[in-house]
């Protein structure tokens, strides 16, 4: 008598290996593939203060001269640009998985701000850019009177 180790899932290994090799053979061959590793769009973070918003975006590789902030009405515009390195003449690249090229995020702020008063400021690949609320936007604590 044999004994044989219970691998209640194991002849689903084949199908997910399968399955897996499908994946890279598109991921690697189609131009819909192609298009997703053109674009990226970087990782932001917006918190809200007493007085302003703040909107924090990772830009890693990127220079400040690189970057533009505008604001229209309560829309927040974030682009910019990050070259592709160009590949030395002894160097070929078995694998690229950097994000490069162009990048636009739009945000609409939940209320006013003083636009004038902006700041966006560039420091090691984070940018933050701080939004002063105009005083309607603030919150207001309401004293509750008892009668």
């Amino acid at each position: 008598m044999e004994i044989v180790a219970l691998r209640p899932f194991g002849e689903l290994s084949p199908f997910r290996k399968e399955m897996d090799r499908l994946w890279n053979r598109f991921s690697d061959e189609t131009p819909f593939a192609r298009t997703f590793s053109e674009m990226w769009s970087p990782s932001v973070d917006i918190s809200e203060t007493k007085d302003n918003f703040v909107v924090k975006a990772e830009l890693p590789g990127l220079e400040a001269k690189n970057v533009n902030v505008s604001i229209s009405g309560d829309i927040l515009t974030i682009r910019g640009e990050k070259k592709t390195e160009e590949e030395e003449k002894d160097e070929h690249y078995h694998r690229v998985e950097r994000y490069s090229g162009s990048f636009q995020r739009v945000f609409q702020l939940p209320s006013g701000v003083k636009a004038d008063k902006i700041e966006a400021n560039f420091d090691k690949g984070v940018l933050k850019v701080t939004l002063p609320k105009v005083e309607e936007a603030k919150k207001k604590e309401i004293e509750v009177k008892v009668k």
